[in-house]
């Protein structure tokens, strides 16, 4: 090997620095680098993978520069300390860190990151609090705004006109051309409001009581005592005015029939004429209301008139309607059945006194017994029929306030049904005390007597009876609440129990064959006594055959043609089935769920019992088909008094949108609810029987659903006799009848009910513009149009009194006027709520002292 050369500047006594041999000089680092890992590069790498090591570290340029030592060809042991400093140097500018080694994130990514994560938690709680809120909206029944509904299609219907004509264009009905319904091949007239105005004709006292004096009901019934309003017998109950004919164009009914339940339909009776008897149209200080003092007066004074120059405006003033209505029972008391009043005490008004009861017993006896010594085995007294009497119930609440309005209503119900009739009705209140803590009326009598005299007015008072929720709850324990409106309308409350307190008025009351439940917000045009005696006496003569068939349809005249035609044209539709709105999707292959095809149903004939025959309840006394359904020749159930009348059809609610369909409670419904109808509006009649099944399932058998279901379910489920009266119903606007029928009959099989389609639910809202329904707009338009008030800036009293040429006469913003005041046939109308007339201001009289002629 040749020798290198020595360092010349390295003196022989100087250590060799440079880690090689003395006396040579050192090679290049770079040149003796190894190939391999060293040691340190090793422990490096270990030190890295363990570690977060931060690349900024001044320490990597002491690792960088730290290299292994160098190797000479002279090396032979290595023998040479490797602690032995290096001379320091700057690394290669090219080296590579090694693969194995990363960078942690800076800081920007770290702000990143927490960004990230606060946004995610953010929205986290944000979705959670947005969840809340809707939940409660929800809840509240706040739905926040959304976009309206597309209208109805009855809204682009035009709406009638003529209902507001006046007494000046009066026709005979024969001659008077309705504004609608028109036949469809028939044009509609030119101008309808081109009415001729003629002078007032002169109106005539309406006789309601005719068949009283017949010799047909003299040779069955009691001859009728009259009846006063006084106790000295000189005050007659007074007649009601009417008008022959309606006013020009004036529209038919499209619902119901005049003819079918023999109510007068060409009379009419404009306000002073129904009213006037009653207090309307004269001042307060002379006993009437100090209303009517308006608009078209022209006539009304033949309401009041009387012999000579006296009048017969009657001061109600004096008037006790509990008195009266006694004192006219106890006149006519041989016309109907002695019964006894409850030994137990009552806190409710009764004609039946225990002691006059006894005494009328006692005569009845005694005559019987000197008859017979005459040697008459029979009297004619004896032979005579009798009569049933009947309780008007009309509901009302301890905070209502009694309007001028309300109590001319109020009059009329006692005068035309109660004294006309000779007793045969009886009038009462059942007034619900809502704040039962602050009035506690079951304390003692002194607090029940201040109660009713602080809420109901004084002529009302003594036939008044107060209930509450507390008491139905006690009287009627153990019911199931299933809550079905909330909490705050319990099962024993008003809205949803309100037959409870029908049923416990009934139990109370024996003297009563049928019970009127009656509504201080719905008004007739025309005589009460006359329209329930010809329900009544129109569903007596009704046959059971097919009879809950036809109670679930509304009948139109215009597109069903004759009762005989309706009649058969439902018995076809239960029997073969109709197409529905339901059965769109029938027939479609490969759609899921299809409909079936129309088919039958099976007539209800008999009870309709519930599933679970521990449902049933006393049962043994219910009635029973004398013979098979095809055998029958609408002869069973003729001539039999109806348990139940109602004003608009028994549907099924099955299958309905209506809310309160499955608001039935104390069965068992593991296979279903149990077969049930319904009657919206809860005005109706019920017979002392159904009522009383009605009070024992609810309280026996724990039976009990919503107010306007009960009555019709339990008439189902007993085979008691239900009936629909189609009584005639207006509506005010241009519907083409055919499909104003498909709406309304809707259901199942061309019925109301069993049906999603079905217009009691959701689709209600088409009966808005009928002049019967709970919450129908048309009536109580009507109604206060018909007493003169302005409405919609529509009507009033310079309507009535004055034309106005300048409007073209369409519509009813259009019409002219100057016809004089509305005359209305005999209709039913509801609701009317809240109704405030104009009443006179009274002048105090001023004592003035009276001057002293001396002076």
């Amino acid at each position: 090997m040749e020798d290198l050369p020595l360092d010349e500047n390295l003196k022989p006594d100087q250590p060799n620095l440079s880690g090689g041999m003395p006396g040579l000089s050192p090679l290049p680092s770079h040149g003796m680098r190894r190939s391999s890992p060293t040691k340190y590069s090793r422990e490096r790498v270990v030190d890295i993978e363990k570690h977060a090591y931060d690349t900024d570290s001044e320490d990597d340029s002491d690792y960088s520069s730290y290299l292994s030592s160098p190797v000479s060809s002279r090396d032979l042991s290595g023998s040479y300390s490797s602690s032995q400093l290096l001379v320091p140097r700057k690394p290669c500018v090219g080296s590579q860190r090694p693969a194995s080694s990363y960078r942690l994130p800076s800081k920007i990514v770290r702000y990143l990151c927490w960004a990230l994560i606060s946004t995610v938690i953010i929205f986290i709680f944000s979705l959670v609090r947005m969840s809340i809120i809707s939940a409660r909206k929800v809840e509240l029944g706040d739905f926040g705004r959304r976009p309206p509904p597309p209208p109805a299609p009855w809204e682009s219907f035009q709406f009638l006109t003529r209902y507001y004509g006046g007494i000046r264009t009066l026709l005979p009905l024969s001659e008077n051309q309705p504004e609608y319904p028109l036949p469809e091949d028939e044009p509609p007239p030119s101008d309808i409001s081109a009415a001729t105005i003629r002078e007032i004709p002169t109106s005539q006292p309406f006789e309601a009581y005719t068949n009283h004096t017949s010799k047909a009901y003299l040779s069955e019934y009691a001859p009728v005592k009259e009846c006063f309003l006084d106790a000295q017998s000189t005050i007659r109950v007074p007649q009601l005015q009417y008008f022959p004919g309606r006013p020009s164009g004036f529209p038919d009914n499209v619902v119901g029939s005049y003819e079918l339940l023999g109510l007068p339909e060409d009379i009419c009776f404009e306000r002073y004429g129904r009213l006037g008897p009653y207090g309307h149209g004269y001042s307060v200080k002379y006993g009437g209301t100090g209303t009517g003092q308006y608009g078209d007066m022209e006539g009304s004074e033949s309401v009041w008139e009387g012999q000579g120059e006296t009048t017969n405006q009657i001061d109600y003033r004096k008037v006790n309607w509990a008195d009266a209505q006694k004192r006219c029972y106890q006149a006519n008391a041989a016309r109907f059945e002695p019964k006894l009043r409850p030994e137990e005490p009552l806190n409710t008004f009764s004609v039946l006194d225990q002691e006059e009861a006894a005494l009328q017993r006692r005569d009845e006896i005694e005559g019987q017994k000197a008859s017979q010594l005459s040697g008459t085995s029979k009297s004619t007294a004896a032979s005579r029929k009798t009569l049933p009497r009947t309780a008007v119930v009309i509901r009302s609440f301890d905070d209502h306030a009694y309007s001028e309005e309300s109590v001319l209503n109020i009059r009329a119900l006692i005068s035309e049904l109660s004294l006309g009739s000779g007793g045969e009705y009886d009038v009462h209140l059942l007034v619900e005390v809502k704040d039962e803590a602050k009035h506690p009326i079951w304390a003692d009598a002194e607090t029940y007597q201040e109660h009713l005299n602080a809420t109901v007015p004084e002529e009302f008072r003594d036939i008044a009876t107060l209930w509450s929720t507390t008491q139905m709850l006690m009287l009627y324990q153990g019911i199931f609440d299933k809550f079905t409106r909330g909490p705050d309308l319990p099962v024993h409350g008003s809205y949803r129990g309100l037959q409870m307190a029908m049923q416990h008025f009934a139990h109370k009351h024996p003297e009563y064959d049928f019970f009127w439940h009656w509504e201080l917000d719905i008004r007739f045009t025309g005589h009460y006594y006359n329209l329930f005696s010809r329900l009544d006496s129109w569903t007596k003569a009704q046959p059971r055959k097919g009879l809950w068939e036809r109670n679930s349809r509304f009948y139109l005249p215009s597109v069903h043609g004759s009762w005989e035609d309706f009649k058969q044209m439902v018995r076809v539709q239960v029997e073969m089935g109709t197409k529905s709105a339901e059965d769109i999707w029938s027939g479609i292959p490969g759609v899921k769920n299809a409909p079936q095809a129309p088919k039958g149903e099976k007539s209800i004939w008999g009870p309709e019992r519930p599933k679970e025959s521990d449902d049933w309840f006393e049962i043994d006394n219910d009635p029973k088909p004398p013979t098979s359904y095809d055998k029958d020749k609408y002869t069973w159930g003729v001539n039999e008094d109806a348990d139940l009348i109602t004003f608009n059809p028994m549907f099924d609610p099955e299958g309905t949108s209506w809310l309160l369909g499955e608001d039935i409670t104390g069965y068992n419904e593991t296979d279903g609810l149990p077969p049930r109808r319904a009657s919206i509006v809860t005005a109706s009649r019920m017979s002392k029987r159904l009522l009383d099944t009605m009070h024992r399932e609810t309280a026996f058998k724990k039976h009990h659903a919503f107010s306007e279901m009960w009555g019709p379910t339990v008439a189902l489920q007993h085979g008691y006799k239900a009936v629909y009266a189609p009584h005639p119903m207006y509506v005010d606007r241009e519907w083409p009848t055919a499909y104003l029928a498909g709406v309304l009959n809707s259901g199942k099989n061309g019925a109301t009910g069993a049906s999603k389609a079905s217009v009691f639910g959701e689709r209600e809202h088409n009966l808005r513009g009928m002049t019967w329904y709970y919450n129908s707009g048309f009536a109580p338009n009507l109604w206060m149009r018909w007493l003169g008030l302005k409405v919609n800036n529509d009507g009033g009293e310079e309507f009535e009194l004055t034309a106005d040429e300048g409007r073209d006469g369409k519509g009813v913003s259009g019409a002219r006027g100057g016809e004089g005041r509305m005359c209305l046939p005999p209709m039913l109308i509801h609701p009317v709520k809240g109704l405030e007339l104009p009443v006179e201001e009274l002048v105090e009289e001023k004592d003035i002292p009276e001057g002293d002629p001396s002076a």
